[in-house]
């Protein structure tokens, strides 16, 4: 049975992003530096935040809760994963970038987990092993800036087994100009043109729906959203080969 919540459709339904159509948003970008406004954060900082969530952990095992690219590119070998529901909280496009998989010119979107409706996705065990390496590793990738360290925190998630205390990036009101809400159709243009050095936000979104859609999670606004995408794209004339 697909896993269902107030944000997931029942049944699955067609994909219209396909990767021909995502082919037309790939192209060559070269790196610009890092976001305008912000600033990288530093190995200290990385190590305080590190710190910070070593000590929230009481001690324990660390889990992470996956809900976009983390499902499908952890970055790190799991010790063990479940599948975990989030209540109180639900996955959007919202978070705005000009960097990555954008540009200054072209700004895009990518995923950020908001309050409400439910959501989900995965939890991934940090290995006891490698456990602090991995959790430096994950949070250098999903914390690039020193003004948005907020952006890590604890959920409670329900998986088959109980209910667990989880690792996840989310979209702190304290960064509203960063992560406010966006509507769908405005989501689906800037999602349409954003390319950048790490690929476009079209290929990052279609990547998150066919993993969905293979654990049979089937989320009722991104599959809207990648209809709309697949429209624009469509709309555009097929990239030119040159002879």
């Amino acid at each position: 049975m697909p896993r269902t919540s107030s944000h997931n459709m029942r049944s699955p339904a067609a994909l219209h992003l396909t990767p021909e159509l995502v082919a037309r948003t790939l192209r060559f970008v070269a790196e610009e530096g890092p976001e305008p406004n912000w600033t990288p954060i530093s190995p200290q900082q990385l190590d305080h935040l590190v710190a910070r969530v070593e000590e929230g952990s009481c001690e324990e095992e660390i889990w992470v809760f996956a809900y976009g690219s983390l499902m499908w590119n952890p970055g790190f070998e799991e010790a063990a994963k479940e599948d975990a529901v989030a209540y109180g909280w639900h996955r959007a496009f919202s978070l705005r970038i000009e960097r990555l998989r954008a540009t200054s010119d072209a700004p895009g979107l990518m995923l950020a987990l908001e309050p409400g409706g439910s959501c989900s996705g995965l939890i991934l065990k940090l290995p006891c092993a490698t456990k602090r390496q991995d959790l430096r590793k994950l949070l250098a990738r999903e914390i690039l800036y020193a003004e948005v360290c907020d952006m890590v925190r604890w959920v409670t998630v329900k998986t088959s087994t109980g209910t667990r205390r989880a690792l996840t990036f989310w979209a702190s009101p304290k960064r509203s100009l960063l992560t406010e809400k966006v509507p769908l159709d405005e989501a689906a243009g800037l999602i349409a043109q954003a390319c950048g050095p790490a690929g476009s936000c079209a290929e990052y979104l279609h990547r998150t729906v066919l993993d969905l859609a293979r654990r049979q999670i089937f989320d009722r606004n991104l599959w809207q959203l990648q209809k709309l995408v697949a429209e624009r794209l469509e709309a555009r004339p097929p990239p030119v080969n040159p002879a």
